[in-house]
């Protein structure tokens, strides 16, 4: 279209848009704006749903393995050092699944566990003159 050609409502258009079809333009881009965010909150709580389908699995199956004193003493670790509870836990799933447990892993089998997997201590020894 050319600068000051007549369209077909008879309207003469500039280059520029009025204030009306700005307004427009503004409420189109709002609402597919809204539409991508209301899409993006719906794969979050799509990912959410999965994330807690996961930890129910999870905590199953450490159910099943792991006898009630285990778990006690499992959650203590948790609870004080996160990171090492998790580890723990994967380790004890990674066993299940590969199917080298064969009874469930009582608080004893815990203890040996916790104490083969827990990074080493380094002590300092400061001896005084």
């Amino acid at each position: 279209m050319f600068l000051g050609a007549e369209t077909k409502t008879g309207i003469v258009m500039s280059g520029e848009p009025d204030d009306e079809e700005l307004e427009r333009l503004r409420q189109e881009k709002m609402e597919k704006l809204r539409e991508q965010q209301q899409g993006q909150q719906g794969g979050g709580e799509e990912m959410e749903a999965q994330r807690q389908q996961a930890e129910a699995q999870k905590k199953a199956l450490l159910r099943q393995y792991l006898t009630d004193g285990a778990r006690k003493r499992l959650n203590t670790v948790k609870m004080s050092k996160p990171e090492f509870g998790e580890k723990v836990e994967q380790q004890v799933l990674a066993l299940a699944q590969s199917g080298r447990i064969q009874d469930q892993i009582d608080e004893e089998k815990m203890k040996q566990l916790l104490s083969e997997l827990k990074p080493d201590s380094k002590s300092f020894d400061i001896q005084r003159r």
